[in-house]
């Protein structure tokens, strides 16, 4: 009861009032950007790694010089092996790609049948055409829709593939230039990968390249993409002087290093804005303090221990900590919900472009939140207001009421 009539403004003390409200506003714009930051910084990895890993699998068994000849035994012997969920063959080779005088680099990826129509990532994601239209021998392929704007090309349209290792003649080496038609356009969300991406049957990769029966890769998914190194160590002998291992940690250890970096960092520095919003619950509890001396004096008189009088004022900075932590709590979640109208919103009023998806990677911002983080979130801004109140308290406690008391 005393707490609470503490919490409203007596006669006089507007400015503590104002210092206290400016706390709690503190507080839940602290909460609110570090719930809001760590998700949008978990979706971004999470995207990543599902779309990454989606596309190319847990790790590849790249043969020496861009060709594996005998991969038949050497795909049975990866699937024999345990943990090991499929190994599929895969050709990828970039190439140049053109259309009406427009050239682009592109990455040729020749696939089967059925990994086409298996590929979620692909058959989930076609924005025009469609992927039954690609078979063997048609000259059909699908591209990536930044592709496809590069180039200014749609779905009927017919792109040129040039291979640079053509026929040889008296006068040179001829680059191979062989025309297909666009039977679907697909967005993956990776930048990259939709800027470069020309998908098609593995036997048309087979026979622009001129590998005749050989594949460039396999590649391997695992039951487990954390233990993908242990589980192809059996295989790395077999294969050595043929073919290398190649798995998701070594070829993107950069980008997901720096996601780590990144991460921790954002969560410190964030961090330090709650600590600041519980400096300002501090000097508002002891203004606080101060101002009711005399409510302190006559409490210990009529009977009031000094634990009782800790638990008024630690009460207090923890319900104002609190109703912060829940207002931040609704605004990161908001901030997150309507974050895509945001990033659009500032980038109209500032005249930029704040998700530029050539420098960010993905084409939208993404978010994942996740709940034992936001409840580590919570936890950590009640126990530093908690903390806060702790050097008030015993001061309003440590009140001696003969001295405050003498002269009244």
């Amino acid at each position: 009861m005393i707490a609470k009539r503490y919490l409203l403004p007596g006669r006089g003390e507007g400015f503590i009032f104002l210092v206290a409200s400016i706390s709690l506003v503190a507080v839940a714009l602290g909460v609110a950007a570090l719930i809001a930051v760590m998700s949008v910084m978990n979706g971004f990895r999470a995207e990543l790694f599902d779309k990454i890993l989606g596309l190319n699998g847990h790790a590849v068994v790249q043969g020496y010089g861009g060709r594996i000849e005998a991969w038949q035994p050497l795909q049975a012997r990866l699937k024999a092996l345990p943990g090991v969920v499929s190994a599929t063959p895969l050709i990828e080779q970039p190439l140049m790609g053109s259309f009406g005088g427009r050239v682009e680099g592109v990455l040729v990826r020749g696939m089967t049948m059925e990994d086409i129509a298996g590929s979620r990532i692909i058959t989930d994601n076609v924005r025009a055409g469609t992927l039954t239209r690609l078979q063997p021998g048609t000259n059909t392929v699908a591209i990536g829709a930044r592709l496809a704007e590069a180039l200014g090309v749609r779905v009927g349209d017919q792109i040129s593939l040039i291979n640079p290792q053509g026929e040889s003649t008296p006068f040179g080496t001829v680059p191979r230039i062989v025309a297909y038609t666009i039977a679907a356009v697909f967005e993956v969300g990776i930048y990259d990968y939709d800027k470069a991406f020309v998908v098609m049957p593995m036997a048309n990769a087979q026979t622009l390249l001129r590998l005749g029966d050989a594949v460039g890769m396999i590649e391997v998914v695992t039951d487990n993409p954390d233990r993908v190194g242990e589980i192809l160590a059996p295989i790395v002998p077999e294969i050595a002087g043929q073919a290398v291992v190649n798995d998701w940690k070594t070829t993107n250890s950069a980008l997901f290093s720096a996601l780590v970096v990144e991460r921790t960092v954002m969560f410190w520095v964030l961090s330090i804005i709650i600590l600041v919003a519980v400096f300002n619950i501090l000097s508002s509890l002891i203004m606080l303090v101060r101002a009711k001396t005399r409510d302190i004096a006559i409490l210990r008189t009529m009977g009031a221990s000094r634990i009782a009088l800790m638990r008024v004022f630690m009460t207090v900075g923890t319900l104002i900590g609190g109703l912060g932590i829940a207002l931040g709590c609704v605004l990161g979640f908001a901030l997150l919900y309507f974050r895509a109208g945001i990033v659009a919103g500032v980038g109209r009023l500032t005249g930029t472009n704040l998700w530029d998806p050539s420098v960010r990677y993905l084409t939208e911002l993404p978010a994942k939140t996740d709940p034992a983080e936001v409840i580590g979130i919570v936890l950590l801004a009640l126990l530093l207001s908690f903390l806060a109140t702790l050097y008030p308290a015993w001061k309003a406690a440590s009140t001696d009421p003969v001295q405050v008391l003498r002269y009244e």
